[in-house]
């Protein structure tokens, strides 16, 4: 049987979710589904799955560029076993670090945890909360936390684990094939409402997609 995935996007480089310029693995779909996501447009289960192997061809071409990678969705912890087999081919290709989030807290996903522990480097765990405060860098709420599993995290992340400043006031913006804009990163809390507020004051029609799979 072939182990395949949903997946929403794949991008580099990637500068505003961890150190260097990283490669962005954005898993399709989301159970959880957190009050305030800005990925909502992930939280659909994915209308087409891709086999691992070919995912692993595309993802292989950019890793001698890259210093690191992160996966974020959707959740990937909703599709363990293709987040496991990806996370394993990766650690067996790259020595980069790789960081997943999810939104389950560890205490939820302690077998899932010790599978995958040993091919990644840092976990960011726990659902976003809109009511929460937003002072951590890398993270949407205060309440998630970040978890070093190797040496080379504890050196690379030691930056995250402080208080935001003006300088982390910044996201990565996309353009894709079709025209669609697309960011990533961590916005502070209405920072899209205000973008789309000044938007509409200048006059431009914005459509925000939601619910909506792509690969």
């Amino acid at each position: 049987m072939v182990l395949t995935v949903g997946i929403s996007r794949i991008h580099f480089p990637v500068t505003t979710l961890g150190p260097g310029r990283r490669l962005g693995i954005w898993f399709q779909g989301c159970s959880l589904r957190c009050e305030g996501c800005i990925s909502v447009d992930t939280w659909a289960t994915a209308k087409t799955l891709i086999p691992i192997e070919q995912l692993m061809m595309k993802l292989s071409s950019y890793l001698p560029l890259i210093d690191g990678i992160t996966i974020s969705g959707g959740e990937p912890f909703d599709q363990f076993e293709a987040l496991l087999a990806i996370v394993v081919q990766l650690r067996e290709r790259t020595k980069v670090d790789i960081l997943v989030y999810t939104g389950y807290a560890v205490e939820d996903i302690t077998d899932q945890l010790q599978q995958i522990k040993p091919y990644i480097d840092v976990l960011i765990s726990d659902p976003f909360q809109r009511q929460s405060s937003q002072t951590l860098r890398l993270r949407g709420s205060d309440n998630q936390r970040l978890h070093c599993f190797t040496s080379q995290a504890v050196e690379k992340f030691a930056y995250y684990q402080q208080a935001v400043t003006t300088e982390d006031k910044v996201l990565d913006v996309m353009f894709d094939a079709e025209g669609v804009v697309w960011f990533a990163g961590i916005p502070r809390r209405d920072d899209f409402v205000k973008l789309h507020n000044l938007l509409k004051q200048q006059g431009h029609q914005i459509k925000v997609t939601a619910d909506k799979t792509k690969y």
